[in-house]
């Protein structure tokens, strides 16, 4: 799996104009299922998220993490994580197929939130309108096959 984080003071996501999910402080994830990704990769990924030690601690260096500070998580589906830019029209083939990664999307979140991150999401598979606040900046991009 390849998520995308952001550390944020404020997160939003809307369908249709309607705000569906939403966060203070903590992190914005925009996550992708790849072909061939399983359970027991979203697990690996959402403790490694949970564990990740980017926010400020009282001498401002990055030494807390997401739970360490009570903050919460807004996850986002983005198949285009998958991107294969090899020529001027990205292609996602080698996103999983919709079914496996919705439920990989679930899973990741449902684990999220195991590991005490309390969790917001957004839609998966709608056109939504995500805006942020992003902290620092701080954006880290993870993938499972290199954790």
């Amino acid at each position: 799996m390849r998520a995308v984080l952001q550390r944020v003071t404020q997160a939003q996501v809307r369908v249709d104009g309607a705000l569906i999910g939403e966060v203070g402080n903590g992190l914005m994830i925009l996550v992708c299922a790849m072909a061939g990704d399983t359970e027991a990769q979203a697990e690996r990924l959402a403790a490694k998220v949970a564990k990740l030690r980017i926010f400020k601690d009282d001498q401002g260096k990055m030494n807390l993490s997401v739970r360490d500070i009570g903050g919460a998580a807004l996850v986002v589906s983005q198949f285009t994580l998958a991107a294969d830019l090899r020529g001027n029209r990205p292609g996602f083939s080698t996103a999983a197929a919709p079914e496996i990664g919705e439920r990989l999307y679930r899973h990741f979140s449902q684990c999220l939130e195991t590991e005490g991150v309390p969790v917001a999401n957004g839609q998966f598979a709608a056109d939504m309108a995500v805006s942020l606040t992003n902290d620092g900046p701080v954006t880290i991009w993870m993938d499972t096959d290199q954790l």
